[in-house]
């Protein structure tokens, strides 16, 4: 992973657990200035939890950085990958929830809010709830949990790019079950049997892994085959991909007039398979005040050089 444009590598100065109710601990940290400005990074998946390179967004002698890793997933607990998992308090409400209560723990009146992928989702879900609580908006590679989104990345669409490796995705599947595969595959995820979720939950991780950056990275896929990991990730973006998020359909891009008045940028790798454009391209239309910025020379991935870029400009933009 090369992270050229990023800010140096720094360690966070306080961490802690959060008790967010429901029997779930939440784990976080935070970097930087502790009087810069506070910035909360929403990560991806839903299911993928932080990473310190994620911390090298921000300008650490002007920022407040605070990472956390959301229910489920990451160091908080109790760890999805458990074989009798319970995912009923893990929904979009709850992880808002969880993101108002770290901002009043931490004693923030407003912060910037940075997510990707899933975390644009989350991010626009909760700047919608809590518009007063966000100061600024850095979005990348958007997803809403749209049907067509879904229908895309995880039922055939995206096959048409990768026919190789989408035959290792549905190979889990008997083909009597392959018309609907997010179905499919909740059934063996949630088997509380190992050797059947985690065939599964390694298969669906593999095929996002191999295919979120314009090219293929060892790393990456590497380290979404470890068993563990791959579970607690494929079990709750496919929680959460069942439930539609918990969203009407469309409901982020139609309530976008809530958000507005707040100072945002919108970045989209433009060979991004696993959330295409047309998702960003729907926000940017419903919301012409944010900055629009298209990387054409990247896919999905954060780590990916242009997409660095633009994010770091745009953290560096909103710094004050």
């Amino acid at each position: 992973m090369n992270l050229d444009a990023l800010y140096p590598p720094i360690e966070p100065y306080e961490t802690g657990e959060l008790l967010v109710g429901d029997g779930h601990r939440v784990h976080w940290e935070v970097s930087g200035d502790p009087e810069g400005k506070p910035v909360v990074f929403l990560h991806g998946g839903p299911g993928s939890g932080t990473s310190a390179w994620q911390r090298r967004f921000f300008d650490p002698e002007r920022y407040r950085i605070v990472l956390f890793d959301q229910r489920g997933c990451g160091r908080s607990t109790p760890h999805a990958s458990a074989p009798d998992a319970d995912l009923r308090h893990v929904t979009t409400a709850h992880l808002i929830a969880d993101i108002e209560l770290l901002r009043r723990n931490l004693g923030i009146r407003a912060w910037q809010v940075f997510g990707g992928s899933w975390g644009s989702g989350l991010a626009l879900a909760y700047a919608q709830a809590h518009p007063e609580s966000v100061t600024e908006l850095v979005l990348r590679g958007i997803f809403t949990l749209r049907r067509a989104e879904l229908e895309w990345f995880y039922e055939g669409g995206a096959a048409a790019l990768f026919p190789d490796l989408w035959e290792d995705f549905l190979a889990p599947i008997p083909p009597i079950e392959r018309s609907h595969l997010v179905h499919a595959y909740h059934r063996r995820l949630f088997d509380p049997d190992p050797a059947v979720h985690e065939p599964a939950a390694l298969a669906w991780s593999r095929w996002e892994a191999s295919t979120v950056t314009l090219r293929p990275d060892a790393e990456q896929i590497a380290a979404m085959s470890d068993p563990r990991t791959a579970t607690a990730f494929a079990r709750i973006e496919n929680h959460f991909f069942v439930h539609g998020g918990w969203w009407r359909e469309g409901q982020l891009i139609e309530d976008v007039s809530r958000i507005r008045h707040i100072p945002a940028v919108i970045v989209q790798g433009r060979h991004d398979v696993c959330t295409p454009m047309m998702t960003a391209w729907d926000l940017h239309r419903a919301w012409p005040e944010a900055e629009f910025v298209v990387v054409d020379d990247a896919g999905h991935s954060a780590a990916e050089p242009g997409i660095q870029s633009a994010l770091r400009a745009a953290t560096d933009r909103f710094a004050g």
